[in-house]
């Protein structure tokens, strides 16, 4: 497999899934709060961070399959930011049995078309390319992905960076065909946190309607945040997650 993963503390697996254009350090103000109680798994998804490039069509649910028989966890806490909330909901719909918890930070959803106007932003970055910093400028722009200037801001763009130009690497951008999560998400079993930050961008916000199709969902919007809500709104995350989880324990005892 060879994809690049951390495990910090112990206790109950916790598995962490990153945003598209970002890697694992997308967990880092994250990672040391959760480890305190839990058994957290970071990793960089194919083609991101030290993971490996593609070279077949990337296959997200296999790869998490993989990394958990790897550690020999048969049952984890999914929390998934973005691209890895689609992911985990993915997981979840596959490997139903594996998932104790799903917790959704501002996720995409497999199967949905997005609006004409997130499209357009997506065509004028890319047509910045192969200049990655006037791509990052442009994407940066956009008010659901601005933040202040300082370490988080630094770091985003960053992962940014490497994680575009890793791009240029890869032998595929083809993916493994699964069935999407749209019009699916109602046999989700198990039960769901989602959490969305008040300044999000409206495709997301009528992502976060169709999630409430999951039987038992709950959902939870952060005052301030955007779609970088994981780096600029950590503290907020570690409690609606440890409160959720802790509740989630009482009622399985």
């Amino acid at each position: 497999m060879g994809l690049y993963y951390e495990v910090h503390g112990s206790g109950r697996p916790v598995v962490l899934i990153h945003s598209g254009a970002m890697d694992s350090r997308d967990w880092n103000f994250i990672t040391p709060k959760l480890a305190k109680i839990f058994k957290v798994i970071i990793y960089d998804v194919r083609g991101a961070g030290r993971s490996p490039v593609p070279e077949a069509p990337i296959d997200h649910v296999g790869d998490l399959r993989q990394l958990l028989a790897e550690l020999n966890i048969d049952e984890a806490v999914l929390i998934g930011h973005s691209l890895g909330g689609q992911i985990a909901v993915d997981f979840s719909l596959t490997y139903p049995s594996i998932v104790s918890k799903l917790v959704l930070i501002a996720p995409g959803l497999s199967g949905y078309q997005f609006s004409p106007e997130y499209a357009e932003l997506e065509k004028q970055a890319a047509k910045a390319l192969p200049d990655v910093n006037k791509m990052i400028d442009l994407t940066l722009s956009e008010p659901s992905w601005s933040i202040p200037p300082g370490e988080a801001h630094d770091l985003l763009r960053e992962m940014m960076r490497h994680n575009i130009q890793k791009t240029f690497e890869w032998k595929t951008y083809e993916t493994v065909s699964l069935p999407p999560a749209l019009g699916r998400l109602d046999e989700i079993q198990a039960e769901a946190l989602l959490l969305i930050g008040e300044n999000e961008s409206k495709d997301l916000f009528r992502i976060a309607e169709l999630y409430n199709q999951i039987p038992k969902i709950k959902v939870v919007r952060i005052p301030g945040a955007n779609h970088i809500i994981t780096l600029t709104h950590p503290d907020d995350i570690c409690k609606h997650i440890l409160h959720d989880l802790s509740l989630h324990k009482q009622e399985g005892q």
